[in-house]
């Protein structure tokens, strides 16, 4: 997984004012948790904005005050009319314990069904995942090269070592459906076909990935306390 550095300053006071004067300054509340005692710290919006506001997911490399630890975006807050970032958790990650993560699904290759005519249609755009920070990819890489006309990459066929998917294991990550004019190929698989066509949700693939999507989401059973 990409690392990004971020430096933070520790916040002298904790409540609604002492948020309200950060983000008047142009700087973010956030909190740091998940090894003990939690750290409270802003940092700049321009800063965290560029992390946020990507495709990409990252362990953040935070230096808070002369503190180093290693986290991982795992809520955000936003101003409900101007989208603006209003605070920001961290999950302090360690070696040794796993964390759930959603990560984005890329894909790669030509899918002879696309240039046959077919619609390539990506269902999930990220994947919910389990494992250790170590064993944590940038994304979850797809080859669709082999992909005709109704076939389909379901959750069950993608290997990753050291991580575990938590989405249905025979759900269609990435199909490729009939259009019209098309020239359906002698390999395709009518079982695919069928999933695909019972598939939820299915939203036509683009190369703008949504931000929100890229946004990291772990569960730990420790949480930060509420904060405005």
């Amino acid at each position: 997984m990409k690392t990004v550095q971020l430096s933070g300053s520790l916040r002298a006071n904790v409540g609604k004012k002492d948020a309200s004067s950060l983000r008047n300054a142009g700087l973010v509340p956030c909190v740091l948790y998940g090894q003990g005692q939690q750290t409270h710290f802003s940092v700049k919006q321009v800063a965290i904005e560029k992390i946020v506001y990507s495709p990409d997911v990252y362990q953040v490399e935070l230096n808070i005050d002369g503190k180093t630890a290693v986290g991982i975006i795992q809520e955000l807050q936003q101003h409900p009319t101007k989208d603006t970032i209003q605070h920001v958790d961290f999950l302090e990650l360690n070696e040794t314990k796993t964390i759930r993560i959603k990560l984005p699904v890329r894909l790669v290759g030509s899918s002879p069904g696309v240039m046959a005519g077919g619609k390539l249609m990506l269902v999930f755009r990220t994947l919910q995942c389990v494992g250790l920070p170590k064993d944590l990819p940038e994304a979850i890489i797809l080859d669709i090269a082999k992909l005709n006309i109704g076939g389909a990459i379901r959750v069950n066929s993608i290997n990753l070592p050291g991580i575990t998917f938590l989405d249905p294991a025979n759900a269609v990550v990435v199909s490729v459906k009939m259009a019209r004019g098309a020239i359906k190929g002698e390999e395709t698989e009518e079982d695919d076909k069928e999933a695909v066509a019972d598939a939820p949700e299915v939203v036509e693939a683009t190369d703008n990935n949504e931000v929100s999507e890229a946004i990291t989401e772990v569960s730990q059973d420790e949480t930060p306390s509420e904060e405005a």
